[in-house]
């Protein structure tokens, strides 16, 4: 995504139709099945959250759509494009991006260098100029600062741009994640619990901006146990128990869905 203009004018709509689709992915640790013959589509420009209980296996699902995990078995395919064997860092070009349950940020540098760091797929200059630093290389690098600076805006984050990463709050270190997975201009982006930690009035800020995001046509794929944001923001969800396939449907339809409530002890979804 390439943030212009004002800091709510993110990308525009794209066609209808599915994006990501996962087949019978499976993986296995040792004796324990993380992921078991699991299946679902992700559509354009639409909210597919992801729920269950502790230990369900999300965020290794997570980590099989980005290539941190491969699978043992099934198949990622983006858009036509066949990720299963693809490395991490070939699906982020692809554009996939992520953040992390646990926050990982460059926490000795400032806020608007981790966003920087985010550009690193969308360089155009020659190799030769990383070296001596050229014309181009400075174009480059005003670029990247002046988008870095609007994504940071449109987390809430204007004033934090030139503070050390590791010396925020651990709220708007959450939200600086977001805005540095932005910076690779994803098609896909995969956020992994993140309102974790949060208070109230973060929480509505991140559901504000999931917002602003999908109404400008990017696709999230969301992991998360705050249900009330996940059927406030969701559009479909798929809820898994035990690495296991449990249901997929609507937010209306997950809440009325015996076995998912009997998965979460019931009254969660009510």
């Amino acid at each position: 995504m390439t943030a212009a203009g004002s800091a709510d004018q993110m990308p525009g709509a794209r066609k209808p139709g599915v994006l990501l689709r996962a087949q019978g992915l499976r993986k296995r640790f040792g004796g324990v099945q993380a992921v078991h013959d699991i299946s679902f589509d992700i559509p354009t420009g639409a909210v597919f959250a992801i729920i269950g209980p502790n230990g369900a296996g999300k965020s290794t699902l997570l980590n099989l759509l980005s290539g941190i995990y491969r699978p043992d078995t099934g198949s990622i395919v983006l858009d036509g494009v066949d990720l299963t064997n693809l490395p991490a860092h070939r699906r982020v070009r692809h554009g996939i991006a992520r953040t992390f349950q646990k926050i990982r940020l460059f926490k000795h540098i400032s806020a608007i260098d981790n966003v920087v760091a985010g550009f690193h797929t969308r360089h155009d200059i020659p190799i030769w100029q990383y070296v001596i630093h050229g014309p181009a290389w400075r174009r480059d690098r005003e670029r990247c600062r002046d988008e870095a600076k609007r994504l940071l805006a449109f987390m809430g984050l204007e004033r934090c741009a030139h503070l050390l990463a590791g010396s925020l709050s651990y709220g708007e270190q959450r939200m600086l994640e977001i805005a540095r997975a932005l910076a690779t201009a994803p098609r896909l982006l995969m956020v992994d619990e993140p309102a974790a930690g949060l208070n109230a009035a973060e929480v509505e800020m991140l559901l504000d901006r999931v917002n602003v995001l999908r109404r400008n046509g990017t696709t999230l794929c969301l992991v998360e146990h705050n249900m009330d944001l996940v059927m406030k923001v969701a559009d479909q969800i798929l809820v898994i128990d035990y690495g296991e396939f449990l249901f997929e449907g609507t937010p209306v339809e997950v809440q009325s869905h015996a076995g998912v409530n009997a998965a979460y002890l019931g009254g969660q979804l009510q």
